[in-house]
């Protein structure tokens, strides 16, 4: 019998998050995993009036791929992806692993090598996303997998993620409605500034917003959400920053990472587990070394680390910062085959803008 919030969980996913109207075009991503999921969105998606495909893919596919495939098979893009990439009105991934650690084993610079290949058509997706003209979001069926990475029990991740999604409130949509609008007074406040400086245990760094644009994530980019982000202007960045929790990515794990950044580039990176994971992730292309997002945790209901960056970076008394593609959005000219959002420990730390005290000790002060 299919949990009820899983059937809420597809209401909002179809009729808030990606807001289908009738004759618009979607593919829904997954795994067999999601299965129960992934009908009820197809369900809720084809009722209102939809044309869906779907992809749901096989958990060794991806490690065979790596393991096997030649360079030119690395750069191949599908004309499938290439078309839903350029033509389709809406995306939905639904992440549901069996194994978040599959390609753990795989050279990182052979997936750099894919990244690469796919940078031309994530530019082209981020601009249309910027536009209106598609919409997107990600979210998660809980796992076995997902469960062992957060140190959890099945049981107790699954109220973990329809908690953080609040799908136990009479009208999750209402709640993230107003939460959006509590962020959107955070977002107004920082129009109009130029300086960041964010200086903590964990960071010394400064940077630029001029003319960058905040957005508000309330349920429309990523389910569960809560934060605001922006891409800093690309040059601006300078100082360290130590990630004070492990960075993913490819389902590698690299802990311990610190960044040192001058005139808006990575100039130096360390790391005490997989160095050599981050510095090919870096060297995929020149947009790689450089900051396509800066952003601020505002879920303050999601207080545990779980080694998922759909949650984490999401947590209330953090900010994270990207490498690699901005989002046009937010006014981001950072473009890159990758994304890869890193999580700092704010909790005693303080962000001043312009001079003025923003957020301290994990807090906003306004």
């Amino acid at each position: 019998m299919t949990d009820p919030r899983v059937t809420k969980l597809a209401q909002v996913m179809v009729h808030y998050s990606l807001d289908l109207k009738p004759g618009q075009n979607v593919v829904i991503r997954s795994t067999p995993q999601a299965e129960e999921l992934v009908n009820e969105v197809y369900r809720q998606a084809i009722i209102a009036g939809a044309h869906v495909h779907t992809d749901i893919g096989l958990p060794l596919l991806q490690e065979i791929f790596f393991k096997h495939a030649s360079d030119e098979q690395l750069e191949y893009v599908s004309p499938i992806y290439e078309l839903v990439m350029k033509k389709y009105d809406a995306t939905l991934s639904i992440m549901a692993d069996t194994n978040t650690k599959r390609l753990s084993g795989i050279n990182p610079e052979r997936i750099a090598r894919s990244r690469r290949a796919f940078a031309d058509l994530g530019k082209l997706f981020n601009e249309r996303a910027a536009r209106g003209e598609v919409r997107w979001c990600v979210t998660l069926y809980p796992t076995f997998s997902a469960a062992q990475d957060a140190e959890m029990g099945l049981e107790d991740y699954r109220e973990f993620v329809y908690n953080a999604g609040m799908l136990d409130e009479p009208d999750p949509v209402a709640f993230w409605k107003a939460e959006g609008e509590r962020q959107q007074a955070m977002s107004d406040w920082l129009k109009g500034h130029d300086r960041v400086t964010l200086k903590g245990d964990n960071i010394d760094l400064t940077l630029s917003i001029r003319d960058r644009t905040f957005a508000n994530a309330d349920g429309r980019y990523n389910f569960p959400d809560g934060e605001i982000f922006t891409g800093p202007v690309e040059d601006s960045a300078d100082g360290w920053v130590r990630f004070s929790y492990p960075a993913i990515y490819g389902g590698q794990e690299v802990s311990d990472i610190e960044l040192w950044f001058e005139n808006g580039k990575v100039v130096k990176e360390t790391a005490s587990k997989n160095q050599e994971m981050l510095t090919s992730m870096l060297n995929t292309d020149p947009g790689a070394r450089f900051l396509g997002e800066w952003g601020i945790g505002t879920n303050y209901g999601i207080q545990r680390f779980t080694k998922n960056m759909l949650f984490d970076e999401k947590m209330g008394g953090t900010i994270h910062l990207a490498v690699g593609a901005g989002y046009p959005e937010s006014g981001s000219k950072n473009e890159s085959g990758i994304h890869w959002d890193m999580l700092c420990d704010m909790a005693d730390a303080e962000i001043q803008v312009d001079g003025e005290t923003f957020y301290k000790n994990g807090k906003f002060t306004l």
